[in-house]
């Protein structure tokens, strides 16, 4: 399928060579011959796409599908996008993520990641010349720890973690006895709470909360019932777009590995990147300059997962968002 090309200036050069712009000239060779030359002007030119031009064939691309519902809402949007704009031919590959997907798009299996959490695990693959970085995607990724958002209102001294020792009465329960309970994630997920516990002598005691569902009962049924809660979460997650909760805060992090945390600092905020093979860069398809372009927020994420989350198929939730959001989608086709 051939889309229609809109109106549309700059990247023109990216996606390949067959299209001409002939600057003005103010006359013909023989009329230059015949007179003097004008003086020179100095005029600039924009390279445009005209109504009813055809963009270049985008192709068929592999988006690999990670298994989490924000994933799959961010890559959903970019799907639909390309092959409703574009004219793609998009492949959803459901693939384990690192290096199970970098081997995949080495091979030739898959084109895209939407969302690499790695901070830089790729490198091998790219040092290769398989894989590029194609910029960040717009959503940061933070861990940290939460209470329901009733209680920042409640006890605003709250959301300074260095000031948890004043409230430990509040999160007492039968499980931490007579220290307050600090709800951590579950097992293999990042955590460094026992050295935060440790460094700042908080009177709490960590308690694995066994399951991202068990963390999810806690803080919702702490905000809707006014039960004092402290836990570990993160962002982007759907359930910020339902249940208002507060993040607790210690001093900016200083390190990016677990062993190095001093407990002192917060965890730190990591930028999501989009990853793509060398052949997509460099095919000179309009699919690789919407890629450069995409890019979400964790509210725009959140709130498609949320519709995925309530019963809406992935497909749904995404063209619901498109739908909603329009301009943002024509500045994703900026260059085509």
């Amino acid at each position: 399928m051939t889309k229609t090309a809109r109106k549309r200036t700059g990247l023109v050069a990216l996606l390949g060579a067959g299209m001409m712009v002939m600057a003005a000239c103010g006359g013909s060779v023989n009329e230059a011959a015949e007179a003097p030359a004008a003086p020179e002007e100095t005029t600039t030119e924009e390279t445009v796409v005209e109504e009813g031009a055809a963009l270049p064939d985008c192709g068929e691309w592999g988006i690999a599908m990670h298994n989490w519902v924000g994933y799959t809402a961010t890559a959903e949007v970019l799907a639909q996008v390309a092959e409703s704009e574009l004219g793609c031919s998009i492949d959803r590959v459901q693939l384990e993520e690192a290096g199970v997907t970098y081997d995949a798009m080495e091979a030739g299996s898959v084109d895209v990641i939407v969302e690499d959490w790695g901070g830089g695990r790729w490198s091998d693959w790219v040092d290769r010349g398989a894989l590029a970085e194609v910029g960040t995607n717009g959503i940061v990724g933070s861990i940290g720890m939460y209470v329901p958002a009733w209680m920042a209102e409640e006890y605003p001294d709250i959301t300074d973690g260095t000031k948890l020792n004043e409230y430990v009465d509040l999160f007492k329960t039968p499980e931490s006895g007579n220290q307050g309970a600090w709800y951590e994630g579950p097992p293999g997920y990042t955590t460094i709470g026992e050295k935060i516990i440790d460094a700042y002598g908080l009177d709490y005691r960590a308690i694995n909360a066994g399951s991202e569902p068990a963390l999810l009962e806690l803080l919702e049924t702490g905000q809707k019932d006014r039960k004092p809660v402290l836990a570990y979460f993160w962002e982007p997650h759907f359930m910020h777009a339902d249940v208002p909760l507060a993040r607790v805060n210690f001093p900016a992090n200083d390190w990016s590995d677990t062993a190095e945390a001093s407990g002192k600092t917060d965890y730190p905020a990591d930028e999501l990147f989009k990853i793509a093979t060398t052949n997509l860069t460099n095919s000179g398809s309009p699919f690789a300059v919407l890629l450069a372009n995409f890019n979400m927020t964790n509210a725009d994420q959140n709130s498609i997962a949320l519709d995925i989350e309530g019963g809406m198929s992935p497909a749904e939730a995404a063209q619901k968002w498109i739908n909603d959001n329009p301009d943002k989608v024509q500045s994703w086709l900026q260059g085509l």
